[in-house]
């Protein structure tokens, strides 16, 4: 039509002219026409499932990799330094101290750059920092003098720098494709984001499976020969997981579509004013969201020794457990991960993400407390390792039982455009609180003291619990479910705090909450509906 391509040459006149003030104004109509059209080509259910297939295999490769080095590389220092606990919690605060601090750089890059090219470049940055870490890793445990005093701690610095660009790496990858490309590919189908987000959790769970127990096996038998297999694998697999998702990329056009931003000019004199100004405001915005409480819940979850990272299987070298032993705990451990992937889902799909989040996280601090206990008990090392164990597996239900309600959480109440900031602020907390938990192994270094960071990580989640608490209060206007005969009053009453956006109920739709997490059908005549009977 030549009208629409006069409109449309007009607006990118009046875009490129710097002293317009409908600059901001055409740019937002500009994006919103184009994501308009984006979304109006729709995939069917074989060409949705082959996309869907597509973007499995990449998300495989990337997270194999990922949790073979994750794990692997706090396996290799705990076999090169058995007695303490200091190296691997150096070099695990140095990657959480960096993604704290470059989260939020990493959040706007995501909003600004071109989906594909921020994805590649996570890609990229992981293969090679993984790659080079073998390499270092290799050299120390070939040559002894590397471990001396005088090496070491350069030695160290180095390994640390590279565990700063794979880390940040991951968190690029994890905001731009589960919390961005993910809702994208769901096209606006709520049961496919659930069925998407399902299945990406239960491939990390996965490798978190057998990724773990793999490694372990060959650095029992050899640490050097899994040293040189992690990093051969993360070579063979980043030109696969490059074209892979490239081809996602070509076939879901919302993805090639620009982003939603308002653009601006920042007076160069300015500049660093600016930014600091920009972070502020990015920070009040992440805590005046509605979501932001179940957020920084899962945020605070990750203050904790209490899972087998670095500090729990260095204590479990020193009580006696070999490599293969450590990995199969972990498979352990990951299959209840697994599990939650297929409870959690249809627990939310019947009592609503908001109640079964409350429930999942009250069965994980019930779990870590009795960790402390198994832990303050003086009891002998077998003993206290299969207590540890145990309690350490059962509560991993729990984390990501809560882990997948959150997120349906945030994706929900996130307007697209703030969805990388939301995360990048999310992931920078969640770094921040993991430095706190490896500062106490710094600070309580020796095996015999694992106890007092095990205590302050279960102080931390009864603290989460107690913030999501807030926020299940002022969604459902109770935390306990009374019965309706005994609460016909308070269940239609509206409780949140100033913080909390309450969104109404939608006219289209016709519902109103009743204030349990329900719904009460509206008919034509305005009147409500009784409700069918649930069980509670």
């Amino acid at each position: 039509m030549p009208t629409a391509e006069a409109d449309g040459e007009a607006a990118e006149r009046l875009l490129e002219d710097d002293d317009s003030d409908l600059r901001p104004a055409l740019q937002r109509l500009h994006t919103a026409d184009e994501a308009g059209d984006g979304n109006e080509q729709q995939l069917n259910a074989a060409e949705h499932a082959r996309v869907r297939k597509l973007l499995y295999a990449s998300h495989f490769l990337s997270t194999w990799n990922a949790r073979l080095f994750e794990f692997g590389s706090f396996l290799f220092l705990a076999s090169l330094f058995p007695d303490t606990l200091l190296p691997a919690s150096i070099y695990a605060l140095s990657r959480s101290a960096a993604a704290a601090l470059l989260s939020p750089l990493l959040g706007s890059y995501i909003d600004k750059a071109d989906r594909l090219k921020a994805v590649r470049v996570s890609i990229v940055s992981q293969r090679l920092a993984v790659s080079l870490s073998c390499l270092g890793l290799f050299l120390i445990a070939e040559f002894i003098s590397l471990r001396s005093r005088q090496w070491f701690p350069v030695c160290l610095l180095l390994l640390s720098i590279l565990a700063c660009v794979e880390k940040l790496g991951s968190v690029l990858n994890t905001i731009s494709v589960e919390r961005d490309w993910v809702v994208i590919v769901a096209q606006g189908h709520g049961e496919r984001l659930r069925a998407l987000n399902s299945q990406m959790r239960r491939i990390d769970l996965f490798c978190k499976l057998f990724g773990p127990l793999a490694i372990a096996l060959l650095d029992g038998y050899s640490t050097k020969i899994a040293i040189i297999a992690t990093g051969a694998l993360t070579l063979l697999s980043v030109f696969i997981e490059y074209f892979t998702i490239a081809r996602v990329y070509s076939v879901i056009p919302a993805l090639r579509e620009p982003k939603r931003l308002t653009l601006s000019r920042i007076p160069s004199r300015d500049a660093v004013l600016a930014r600091v100004k920009t972070y502020m405001a990015k920070s009040r915005s992440y805590a005046r969201n509605p979501a932001f409480l179940p957020s920084f819940s899962l945020a605070l979850l990750h203050l904790t020794v209490l899972s087998f990272s670095g500090q729990m299987v260095t204590y479990l070298v020193a009580l006696g457990l070999s490599s293969t032993m450590i990995g199969s705990l972990r498979a352990a451990s990951a299959v209840s991960e697994l599990s939650a992937t297929y409870f959690a889902p249809k627990i939310m799909s019947r009592i609503g993400a908001i109640r079964a989040g409350i429930w999942f996280l009250n069965w994980e601090i019930a779990c870590l407390i009795a960790a402390c206990f198994v832990l303050w008990w003086q009891l002998s090392p077998e003993a206290t390792a299969i207590g540890l164990v145990s309690t350490v597996v059962a509560s991993r239900l729990g984390l990501w039982g809560y882990d997948l309600s959150a997120q349906l959480i945030v994706q929900e109440e996130v307007e697209e455009a703030d969805r990388g900031t939301f995360s990048s602020q999310e992931f920078a907390l969640q770094n921040i609180f993991e430095m706190f938990a490896f500062a106490s192994t710094i600070f309580f270094s020796r095996p015999a003291q694992f106890k007092y960071p095990a205590t302050i990580s279960a102080a931390a989640v009864a603290l989460a619990g107690v913030f999501y608490s807030v926020f299940v209060r002022a969604r459902r206007g109770h935390l306990i479910h009374v019965c309706r005969c005994l609460d016909r009053h308070e269940m239609r009453k509206k409780h949140h705090h100033w913080w909390q956006t309450i969104p109404e109920a939608d006219p289209l739709v016709g519902n109103e909450d009743d204030g349990h997490g329900y719904s009460t059908p509206v008919a034509e005549s305005g009147e409500a509906v009784s409700p069918p009977d649930r069980e509670h």
